[in-house]
């Protein structure tokens, strides 16, 4: 048994471990949710990245950040930061403070800090979200940490939205193609929310959402409002002007795997890993009613151009077409608001696109083909091969006549939407050449 001479000074010492902060530990994580989204490479504020710890050390126009960290979090100094948000808790600002106290040091592990640079590719990555700008000028392919901009033939790219989210889940044009939306996160470290102006490539703010990826981003029809699913079984309102968290809806009991919606932005559809497609009032965050009869794992919604009609599929592995309207009383387990259900696919349901003239639904998914289906009747349209694996990304283009995919074997191949004939294919990615021995 080993007895402690100084119990007082082994309380000391105990109470100061207890509150001892570290920069990766406390710091870090209020900086990337609270501060990263205007201080980081793609925008660099203030001319301050504030992604690692030698750019916080550097500091921006006024400066080492580090001893104006506490002015600027209190509004000691103006503007007070975060600029436009909530002020800091006060038990983060304690932990800031007390890390600078203690003589700010960096205890960042060794290996390399995640670049905004552009990737350079030895290999093909999957592609999880594909996008046409509203004028059916470009295509927007998800890369690693970044998305790339080709010219809609696939003749080339036309830029680069690099940025530190690891995955892009989503991606989407506002109507005028002013701005893009990309969200995606890294796993089980951040969910992020990034909007683009187009025109410049310049990010203009990235969100920190939670703290895991997020998926299924939808835009409301005006453009001012992003909805995503979230792995803590919420789904975020995010206004894109400001970046602003308007609220956390936690209906689900599982987490949310898409999002979109309705005609007149005043509603919400999410669906779910708990099966259900949930229809959530967006003004208010107040819950509505499921629109579905539960069953599978849900994993894809989208919805009709100009009804307020949703098409939702996981791994059932059938699509059900459903209206978000209620049209009598409903029953336990009642199922009055399907339309119609879609053929049995050849693997789980991943990703469901409506054409923009509301006359073809694409299922794509585990499976290696697109299927396209008439909503009208149900009946099969055509079929797009030439996929090797999964696929997990489908969009039409603006006039409907072609569909654009992507998935796992990271090409992203064009059809004729009408015959479902390919028309072209080609690689989002530059690829690094090996040298020859």
């Amino acid at each position: 048994m080993i007895v402690c001479q100084y119990p007082g000074m082994l309380t000391s010492f105990l109470i100061f471990a207890a509150f001892a902060q570290t920069y990766t530990a406390d710091v870090l994580p209020v900086l990337r949710k609270q501060c990263q989204g205007c201080h980081q490479p793609s925008v660099k504020q203030g001319n301050l990245d504030l992604t690692t710890f030698a750019g916080l050390a550097k500091g921006g126009n006024r400066g080492p950040a580090i001893p104006l960290l506490i002015d600027y979090v209190t509004g000691k100094r103006q503007p007070r930061m975060p600029l436009g948000a909530e002020p800091l808790p006060e038990e983060q600002i304690a932990a800031l403070r007390r890390w600078i106290e203690a003589g700010g040091k960096d205890d960042s592990p060794a290996e390399a800090v995640p670049s905004s640079a552009p990737q350079l590719y030895r290999q093909l990555p999957l592609i999880n979200a594909l996008a046409y700008s509203p004028d059916g000028s470009l295509i927007a392919v998800s890369g690693y940490r970044e998305v790339l901009l080709h010219k809609a033939d696939g003749s080339g790219i036309a830029g680069r939205l690099a940025g530190q989210a690891d995955r892009i889940q989503s991606i989407l044009f506002t109507s005028d193609g002013k701005t893009l939306i990309a969200a995606g996160g890294a796993p089980a470290r951040s969910g992020e929310v990034q909007v683009w102006d187009v025109a410049s490539r310049k990010l203009l703010r990235a969100v920190e959402v939670s703290n895991d990826t997020v998926f299924g981003a939808s835009l409301s029809p005006d453009g001012a409002k992003v909805a995503v699913g979230c792995a803590d079984n919420s789904l975020r309102v995010i206004d894109v002007a400001t970046g602003k968290e308007e609220r956390k809806i936690p209906h689900h009991e599982n987490w949310v795997m898409a999002t979109v919606f309705g005609v007149n932005g005043k509603r919400l559809v999410s669906v779910s890993r708990d099966r259900a497609a949930k229809l959530t009032d967006s003004t208010n965050g107040q819950f509505i009613e499921n629109v579905n009869l539960l069953r599978g794992e849900l994993s894809a919604v989208a919805r009709h151009p100009i009804r307020d009609f949703v098409v939702v599929g996981g791994e059932e592995r059938v699509p059900y077409y459903y209206m978000m309207d209620r049209p009598r009383v409903m029953k336990i387990a009642d199922d009055t608001t399907l339309i119609r259900k879609l053929e049995m696919q050849n693997g789980v349901i991943l990703a469901l696109a409506f054409s923009p003239d509301g006359k073809r639904i694409a299922v794509a998914g585990a499976a290696d083909e697109v299927r396209l289906y008439d909503p009208e009747t149900g009946d099969r349209t055509a079929a797009l091969r030439g996929h090797k694996a999964g696929i997990y990304a489908v969009t039409f283009s603006p006039d409907s006549r072609q569909i654009a995919t992507g998935g796992f074997d990271g090409s992203v191949r064009i059809y004729d939407a009408v015959s479902g004939a390919l028309k072209t294919e080609f690689l989002p990615v530059p690829l690094e050449r090996r040298a020859s021995r």
